[in-house]
């Protein structure tokens, strides 16, 4: 009996790559001895890494806008050995497709994107009213055209590793106890259209103290300019993990957390994957193509005439969306968790 192997070409966000994992759950159902092997960027490593579902993370060298000619024909010769039986392609770009061809895989599926005909050659093309979210078109390009999945019961699930928890609790001399933990994630890699002011954050860090929970800030060294605006404000009462954690670090640590107050961004899809009560902030993006795929989270969202307009940088100039959404909404709507 020949072993079922697929090679998915990840995508490139944080986000987008957690969400993907439904996908690679939903081959394991179909078939429980398939071989999932994940092509992305080096980042995706230690995420991948907390996926059971994939046997190896497969490192592509260069990043989503570099073209890279001769480093793709040579990663596509360097598979061919491999044998695998189908690619799926989630990024819609033309390079994206081309390490697959080069491969040789029988069988590449994916959405038309930037007119891949030839290099895919189980082209998919998009209905945007059936398929309405990002998790459902990573869905779909596991299953036959003509097949109609009934309900998404796929949902990302990341798994942290008794060995992997341990040294992460080591490195950062966490101590296990009964106090709650609130977690914050006050960046977004996308833009300043999706971050809540850092004033609000601190007034939740501030009542969340003062209620007995410990606050922890997260994010990457982007980000450490928001959390020492929190930590000023709160006089240095957070513990600052921003530009500190390795991307599995944060993961394992997030999953000590008792709650979750975060922008739309990839730590939030981490935190709903982890089963985290979540309380979410809309401002210039829509929970109607990625939302967190968790029953326990609070979306929060001022609904205003001119949002969502999915620009990294408020168009207006007045960035009403997040600035006038009150930290008390917060306050309840983590309450309410």
């Amino acid at each position: 009996m020949v072993t079922n192997k697929i090679l998915v070409i990840g995508p490139a966000w944080v986000g987008d790559m957690v969400m993907a994992q439904a996908l690679f759950k939903l081959l394991k159902t179909r078939d429980p001895q398939v071989i999932i092997d994940v092509m992305a960027p080096s980042w995706s490593g230690p995420l991948l890494a907390r996926m059971p579902e994939v046997r190896q993370a497969l490192t592509m060298p260069l990043g989503h806008v570099k073209w890279g000619w001769r480093q793709r024909w040579e990663l596509g010769c360097s598979l061919r050995h491999e044998n695998y039986q189908q690619a799926i392609v989630l990024p819609n770009s033309w390079k994206s497709a081309l390490v697959p061809f080069v491969a040789r895989i029988p069988r590449r599926t994916g959405w038309l994107g930037e007119w891949r005909f030839g290099l895919l050659n189980d082209v998919r093309y998009l209905n945007k009213k059936r398929l309405p979210l990002m998790v459902q078109r990573f869905l779909a390009l596991g299953i036959d055209q003509d097949v109609v999945m009934e309900k998404d019961e796929y949902r990302p699930l990341l798994q942290v590793s008794e060995s992997s928890f341990t040294d992460t609790r080591t490195k950062f001399n966490i101590t296990i106890s009964d106090q709650p933990i609130i977690a914050l994630c006050p960046g977004a890699e996308f833009g300043s259209s999706k971050r809540w002011p850092a004033e609000h954050y601190a007034e939740v860090a501030k009542q969340q103290h003062a209620a007995g929970a410990a606050v922890w800030l997260f994010g990457s060294a982007k980000d450490q300019p928001i959390a020492a605006q929190i930590q000023q404000a709160t006089q240095n009462k957070c513990v600052d993990f921003t530009g500190r954690t390795s991307l599995g670090e944060a993961v394992d640590l997030l999953s000590l957390t008792s709650k979750v107050v975060t922008n739309d961004s990839g730590l939030m899809h981490i935190a709903a994957a982890l089963q985290r009560p979540l309380v979410v902030i809309y401002g210039s993006s829509s929970p109607q193509f990625t939302p967190p795929l968790s029953d326990n989270v609070k979306i929060l969202s001022l609904g205003l005439s001119c949002s969502p307009c999915f620009q990294r940088e408020c168009p207006l100039g007045h960035w009403k969306c997040v600035r006038d959404l009150s930290p008390h909404l917060v306050l309840d709507a983590l309450t309410q968790l």
